[in-house]
């Protein structure tokens, strides 16, 4: 995959641009596709060209900040992954990518995570990070 670094700059200036206008309401155990700037070798990065895949919120620290996971469609079986069938499709979420985003990178609420699997994306957090 070819990495447009000048692309992604624009991209994130655009989104600096709009966060006055940011009034979006999250919450735990919400996925939402949201805006994943480029990364180095194998941290999780984009899907698409609209540079966006699907996070799980896991934490709402703010009105603005929160910590996500993202997900991802291709099949993983590693134990820093947990399988989680959406509607439509199976999703993997990353445990090992967590990451800290700000809400102006959420752009649309796809789903509420049941809380059997919330609670067990937990547990398996702390395991993967030995909490």
């Amino acid at each position: 995959m070819d990495k447009d670094f000048d692309k992604w700059n624009n991209r994130k200036k655009e989104i600096e641009l709009n966060i006055e206008n940011n009034d979006i309401t999250f919450n735990n155990w919400e996925i939402w596709w949201s805006t994943i700037w480029l990364n180095l070798k194998t941290e999780a990065c984009w899907k698409w060209e609209e540079f966006r895949r699907p996070v799980l919120i896991l934490k709402r620290l703010s009105s603005e900040m929160f910590v996500a996971i993202p997900l991802t469609s291709k099949r993983k079986i590693w134990s820093w992954f947990y399988e989680y069938e959406l509607e439509w499709e199976v999703n993997y979420v990353m445990l090992y990518q967590v990451k800290m985003m700000h809400s102006s990178r959420l752009q649309r609420k796809i789903w509420k995570i049941e809380h059997d699997n919330f609670l067990e994306i937990k547990k398996r957090l702390k395991l993967l990070l030995n909490l």
